[in-house]
């Protein structure tokens, strides 16, 4: 052992500390305990969070879509001029209302007033050599009985009759034909309706082809039509799989594209029986009164459609829907008044609420507020509602 290792054991066998010197260290050490003993927290049991909760029962609720729309009249006709001319008046406004027959353009009458004038001759004419010829008839007939006259000669005059009776009734037919196309020079509203823009103006020279006699168009607007198509996801959701005008009423609503309502209702007049292989769409068209004309042709509306019920489901408030990235869910309360969240399979929103296909059972209390607060297993308790707010009985202080 070296002389500093045996210096060392000496010291640790022969140094004792004096009592009095380690009081200090015993006070202190015993102050830090007590300072740990009061600063430690307490154990308690976690205090209820408030919620308001809504309790659920099955019932029925409208299987409603909404989908966009477009306006059309019940009755577009395009107004075509039948015969050819100059264009020599307009009697309406574009844009004026008509009704069925109301004069709307008028097509140079001369020419036809001519060519009915020619027919007319042509028709005396006939009347003359049909006369004619019956009276030849009639004169040799007495004769070939008496042998006076060969047969030959009565069985000419007798086809000579009938030639000039055909004759007779070709005439006849022209002069009517010449009168119809005189009469076609009026050009008139054929339906009651809204005009349209003028096709062409006054001294054009209008013809009968396809690109030339279009005058204008009317349309009917009172009833008139909106046309909407559902999508084979949303017809999946009604019995039968697609709507028809027959079995249950079905009711329909548009809206303007403001979001206003437009006060009448609407009647399903048109259903498609195939869905569209492009689209994958049923056809579906809806007539709506329209008496003060608030529905234009080409407008596009929101059509909302009720085709049918849903039974036994449950309606919460959207607020109680938790959504996450792979399912939605609510938060129930159990038996020890602890939360407890629920899987759901969520449907369409009516209003401000959501419908709970499955998940919840009838008598469950749903938690619709304070979800941060709540977790599985938090203990809650329902808060008092709330007070509605208290009107001014009079008027602000002066």
């Amino acid at each position: 052992m070296s002389r500093i290792e045996c210096s060392t054991q000496v010291l640790r066998n022969h140094w004792r500390p004096s009592p009095w010197a380690l009081l200090p260290a015993l006070l202190a050490t015993t102050m830090m305990a007590a300072c740990g003993r009061d600063s430690a927290p307490a154990t308690a049991a976690p205090q209820p969070v408030p919620v308001h909760m809504v309790k659920v029962e099955p019932r029925s609720v409208p299987i409603r879509f909404t989908v966009p729309g477009q306006v059309e009249g019940s009755k577009e006709v395009e107004v075509r001029a039948r015969v050819s001319g100059i264009l020599q008046k307009q009697f309406y406004k574009e844009g004026d209302a008509v009704r069925t027959g109301a004069p709307l353009f008028g097509i140079d009458r001369a020419p036809f007033e001519v060519a009915l004038a020619q027919a007319r001759g042509q028709l005396a004419q006939a009347a003359a050599q049909t006369e004619q010829a019956q009276r030849e008839s009639t004169r040799l007939k007495p004769l070939v009985d008496e042998r006076a006259v060969s047969r030959k000669e009565y069985d000419d005059a007798t086809s000579t009759r009938q030639l000039a009776d055909a004759a007779m009734q070709q005439a006849q037919a022209a002069v009517r034909q010449a009168e119809l196309n005189l009469s076609y020079t009026a050009v008139n509203a054929p339906v009651s309706g809204i005009t349209g823009r003028a096709e062409h103006s006054v001294g054009s020279l209008i013809t009968t082809d396809a690109n030339g006699s279009l005058l204008t168009k009317i349309n009917q607007l009172s009833p008139i039509w909106v046309r909407f198509s559902l999508a084979e996801s949303d017809l999946a959701k009604i019995p039968g799989g697609r709507v028809g005008r027959s079995g249950s009423p079905t009711d329909v609503q548009i809206a303007f594209a403001d979001g206003t309502p437009y006060a009448g209702k609407g009647r399903l007049n048109f259903a498609a029986t195939a869905i569209d292989t492009k689209l994958g769409t049923q056809q579906l068209r809806a007539e709506f009164d329209n008496p003060r004309e608030e529905l234009l042709p080409g407008q596009y509306v929101k059509v909302s459609i009720d085709a049918g019920q849903r039974n036994n489901v449950f309606l919460v408030p959207q607020s109680a829907v938790v959504q996450t990235e792979k399912t939605n869910l609510v938060f129930v309360v159990d038996g020890q008044s602890n939360a407890k969240s629920v899987v759901v399979q969520t449907g369409d929103w009516i209003g401000t609420d959501w419908v709970i296909l499955s998940g919840l059972n009838a008598g469950d209390r749903v938690i619709v507020d304070n979800l941060l607060k709540v977790r599985p297993g938090t203990p809650v308790v329902e808060a008092p509602a709330a007070a509605p707010a208290a009107g001014s009985a009079s008027g602000p202080a002066k």
